[in-house]
């Protein structure tokens, strides 16, 4: 396990788990880091033909520590390492499955849009609450998940903070399948084990083609200058506070 991203390997199949179970697998700077490490070290390895996402307990992820962008806002800290994730995702060209046991928050749910097989458990919720951060989309979610669910629903889950359940998700074509909680990573495996026996060639230009790259960075990075933008707003100061303080925020009195 290298900073509670417990990496292990079966045949051409390479599994990222994220094991932070304690804080909801909230994903730290080191874990994407970590993260990102792994899917780079896939694309260069022959022997792999396969990344699964996976988790540790009943939550896929809570998303990012807010701690980080709360050191982020306050001038604390540097970058955050969640863009070098992103747009390793967005740059595999490699076929990723996810298996998501339960609640998906943040990146949690816009990570699957670069996912190539979803699992979902019918427990599970997703959810995009950035407009309650003050912040935007990343992940270029603010392109693809409109081009997936449709723009009003989209907008809701983005500005009011509207979730998906498992069954909702699958019903808009988030998932491959939706299963009992404790079938998930199981048919995840197996969908990995399948791809990875496919003619690998024919895969990854057929993974290229059902993709728009140069789109996905594109917007990618408009999302990332505006995110960083945001996070030195008083709006953000704002959020961050009331997240801390464990009260409501109240952005009535804050100019945009």
């Amino acid at each position: 396990m290298t900073e509670h991203i417990k990496i292990t390997r079966d045949g051409a199949v390479l599994e990222v788990s994220f094991a932070r179970p304690d804080k909801k697998n909230a994903l730290s700077n080191a874990m994407y880091r970590a993260a990102t490490e792994a899917l780079e070290a896939a694309e260069k390895d022959a022997a792999i033909r396969v990344v699964l996402f996976s988790s540790e307990g009943d939550v896929f992820t809570a998303g990012n520590d807010l701690a980080d962008f709360a050191g982020v806002a306050a001038g604390k800290q540097g970058d955050l390492a969640a863009h070098g994730f992103i747009e390793a995702l967005a740059r595999a060209e490699k076929p990723i499955v996810a298996a998501v046991p339960g609640l998906a928050v943040g990146v949690g749910t816009t990570m699957l849009l670069h996912c190539d097989l979803v699992y979902l458990a019918e427990t599970a919720k997703l959810t995009t609450p950035f407009v309650n951060l003050a912040l935007v989309p990343e992940a270029a979610s603010s392109l693809l998940l409109p081009l997936r669910i449709g723009h009003v629903r989209a907008f809701a889950m983005f500005a009011l903070g509207e979730g998906l359940s498992g069954a909702e998700a699958f019903a808009l074509g988030l998932a491959n399948k939706l299963l009992p909680q404790n079938e998930v990573l199981g048919a995840a495996r197996q969908a990995a084990q399948a791809l990875a026996i496919r003619p690998l060639g024919a895969v990854l230009a057929t993974k290229r083609l059902m993709r728009d790259a140069e789109r996905i960075l594109a917007q990618i990075a408009k999302e990332g200058t505006i995110f960083a933008q945001r996070l030195q707003t008083a709006e953000a100061r704002e959020a961050f506070r009331a997240f801390a303080e464990r009260r409501p925020a109240d952005f009535t009195k804050l100019v945009s």
